[in-house]
């Protein structure tokens, strides 16, 4: 087998100066995830890792799919690129992940962006080496948009943004296929991380001083149906409690269809578990969750939510809601209110809807003017706010464990609580990376304020 990793190398030792990459993901964690292994493979080969967009030799966006706006970012921004590229005409451009594994994208970038040197999709991401090494060497445009079997290798050691908190993904694609969703069209079916794989990296990470492991999925609860010796999400989660550490552990995303029982007494019995729960719910309305094939209902989802709050009656949830899916109607909308105001989530993330071609929700016919998609999406951040203002004073005099993560220029630190909450208090930067008790003592509707003790 061909090795481009040293082949590259040999290349960019004769270079006069050690040459430079920057990279940006957009989108999710996920994609932040793949943007980090990236980092580590270029770095194998040669690479330096740069801030500084005009000093890098080679350039990659890492895409996402979700929303319109996203692709819409990108496209400006490698059109930027052009004048660096007349500048540095020996500068590598690279165009990759969900947008990437996109026909159309890579249609649209060839014709309107020819300076690109490197498109690659979701499933190329290991490929990077020969597909880069046709870029130095063909001066030509590399693309790969193959649908491998195989995910990004094991043995790569991501750069990672943070000494302190860290992503772990347990697996890769989905099977849901959600109308509205593009995400298994360019991802890929479900595919579980070997759980040793998983134990092994999470061990490297808290021996190395990590305090916050997040544990990524599409949908984490369908975590390892595909092993050839199945596990459970929830016996994951066991094992990684289980690991000797000073550490927290978070996931995301859980689908409301798998959310068992299991699932909230593994996080009720396992202290390193953090009490909150990411549980999307996109709708309150029937109709629209059958239109959006959820297979699940109002009632089922907030079932889930009662006997979560059975055990532990503080748990802190948080949730995605889509306004103005096709057709809805302010019946569904009044549906998703009724459901915000019974759950009374800390935090949520909503979004409009946004067509993806490709999808079932695409062709639906929609008839809702978009100012009153608008309309309804304020109405669900003014109701949201007054429960958070509302939500966030229970916590008034108690003591949080708080991992601070940055600091402003007002002499703030702030973090988050276990239960996932924004938490501010006065203090100097030695307490980012560590974990803190802090009183609290005020609380806004974004975030909590108090003193470390």
């Amino acid at each position: 087998m061909t090795d481009h990793k040293q082949m590259i190398k040999n290349i960019l030792e004769q270079s006069e100066k050690p040459p430079l990459c920057f990279l940006h993901s957009f989108g999710c964690q996920q994609n932040v995830s793949d943007g980090e292994k990236i980092l580590g493979l270029l770095c194998e080969m040669g690479y330096g890792v740069t801030n500084d967009i005009t000093a890098a030799d080679l350039i990659i966006y890492n895409t996402c799919a979700v929303r319109e706006g996203a692709e819409l970012k990108v496209y400006s921004l490698v059109g930027n690129l052009k004048n660096l590229k007349k500048k540095n005409p020996g500068l590598i451009i690279g165009v990759c992940g969900c947008m990437a594994q996109q026909e159309k994208t890579v249609e649209k970038l060839k014709k309107s962006y020819p300076y690109v040197d490197i498109i690659f999709g979701t499933f190329a991401l290991g490929e990077l080496p020969r597909l880069l090494y046709k870029a130095l060497t063909e001066k030509e445009t590399a693309v790969d948009i193959t649908e491998y079997n195989t995910d990004f290798p094991e043995d790569i050691r991501p750069v990672r943004s943070s000494s302190f908190s860290a992503s772990v993904p347990i697996m890769y694609g989905c099977n849901n296929f959600c109308s509205y969703c593009i995400v298994p069209y360019v991802r890929g079916r479900e595919r579980s991380r070997p759980p040793e794989a998983i134990i092994n990296e999470v061990k490297e990470l808290v021996s190395s001083g990590c305090k916050e492991i997040m544990l990524l999925g599409q949908n984490v609860n369908s975590y390892g149906k595909t092993l050839d010796e199945p596990i459970s999400f929830s016996e994951l989660l066991r094992r990684i409690n289980d690991i000797d550490g000073d550490f927290r552990v978070r996931f995301m995303s859980s689908h409301p269809k798998d959310a068992t029982k299991e699932l909230i007494d593994t996080i009720v019995g396992c202290e390193k578990i953090c009490k909150h729960l990411h549980l999307p719910l996109q709708s309150g309305s029937d109709r629209i969750l059958e239109a959006m094939n959820r297979h699940y209902t109002a009632e089922k989802y907030l079932e889930t939510v009662r006997y979560a709050r059975s055990l532990i009656p503080d748990l802190s949830f948080s949730t995605d809601i889509i306004v103005g899916f096709p057709n809805e109607i302010a019946e569904d909308f009044e549906a998703t209110l009724d459901v915000v105001r019974k759950v009374r989530y800390d935090n949520i993330f909503s979004f409009i809807y946004s067509k993806r071609t490709g999808t079932k929700a695409a062709v639906m016919e929609d008839v809702t003017p978009e100012e009153e998609k608008k309309e309804r999406i304020q109405k669900l951040l003014e109701v949201q706010r007054e429960i958070s203002s509302e939500g966030f004073r229970r916590f008034i005099g108690r003591t949080l464990t708080v991992l601070f993560d940055s600091a402003d220029d007002e002499g703030y630190c702030s973090g988050k609580s276990n239960e996932f909450i924004i938490v501010k208090a006065k203090a100097d930067a030695s307490v980012i990376g560590s974990f803190r008790k802090v009183k609290i003592t005020k609380a806004f509707n974004w975030a909590l304020e108090g003193d470390i003790i």
